[in-house]
């Protein structure tokens, strides 16, 4: 039982490797100036229909398929992306909810999942995800970091006044936090993959409300429809080059390195249940 679930594991996340980070800042970007355009230059409500819509497909097929495949994956990362950004949105454009306020129940929203996901799970780490149940725990995170990444970027930027530059400014100073941490201090590398991995959300949507929002914004003007067409054709060649070349997955990665793995992480979660 143990085999078949660390196979259907191996296959179902990406390894964490600087491809992997590439491709998750590139979706961060993407998902904000998608957004923005389907809201803002469409029509918000086809927008967050659409984007639900999406979000729910995607997540669909990422959970009933049956081992890792690159664009799927991706796909569901991306269309989180687009609809975790239209949720912070909707609180600040249409329900009126300062950027600060929503920045906060975003941030409790992702420790309540967190708690329960642990009390629940005994463990936060993506390699123990190898039952559906995890799964659903690691989704939910993830859409939350969303979120809160959004309300959090636009807050430094028009709350604090930072403007978008010096908002990725402030994001990539903080997102080479945990690898210093690791490095020199021993950060637990759990804590430190979802420290960054909150990071990347606000760094991305920054960097894409830098280059497609007007002037007078403190943006570059480039227009938030264009920035969202450049970053999704960005993603499409890294996820094709991924899937041709596999550099998501490290050499010597196998199933049966995969199965001793997740058994042993098997094992000490009901030690310790």
């Amino acid at each position: 039982m143990a085999s078949r679930l660390a196979v259907r594991f191996i296959r179902k996340v990406p390894e964490i490797t600087l491809y992997f980070w590439v491709t998750k800042l590139l979706t961060t970007a993407a998902g904000e100036a998608a957004s923005d355009y389907l809201v803002f230059d469409i029509n918000k409500y086809l927008a967050v229909v659409l984007g639900f819509v999406g979000l729910i497909v995607a997540l669909a097929l990422q959970l009933t398929i049956r081992r890792y495949v690159t664009w799927l994956y991706w796909l569901a990362v991306t269309m989180v992306a687009v609809f975790g950004t239209m949720a912070a949105d909707v609180l600040h454009i249409v329900v009126g909810v300062p950027y600060a306020s929503s920045s906060a129940f975003f941030a409790i929203t992702l420790v309540v999942i967190f708690l329960i996901w642990f009390v629940s799970e005994r463990s936060l780490s993506i390699h123990s995800i190898y039952t559906i149940r995890r799964e659903f725990f690691y989704w939910a995170t993830v859409i939350a970091t969303f979120a809160l990444g959004t309300a959090t970027g636009d807050m430094t930027a028009s709350t604090l006044g930072l403007g978008y530059l010096g908002s990725i400014l402030l994001f990539a100073a903080l997102i080479a936090v945990p690898a210093l941490a690791y490095r020199y201090l021993r950060l637990n590398a759990i804590v430190g993959f979802w420290f960054a991995y909150i990071i990347t959300r606000p760094l991305g949507a920054s960097i894409a409300d830098w280059f497609g929002r007007a002037r007078n914004l403190s943006g570059l003007g480039f227009g938030t429809g264009r920035t969202a067409l450049c970053l999704i054709v960005l993603i499409v060649i890294a996820v094709a080059y991924l899937s041709i070349t596999h550099k998501e997955i490290r050499k010597g990665t196998s199933h049966e390195v995969g199965v001793e793995r997740v058994t042993a992480g098997a094992q000490t979660d009901r030690s310790t249940e």
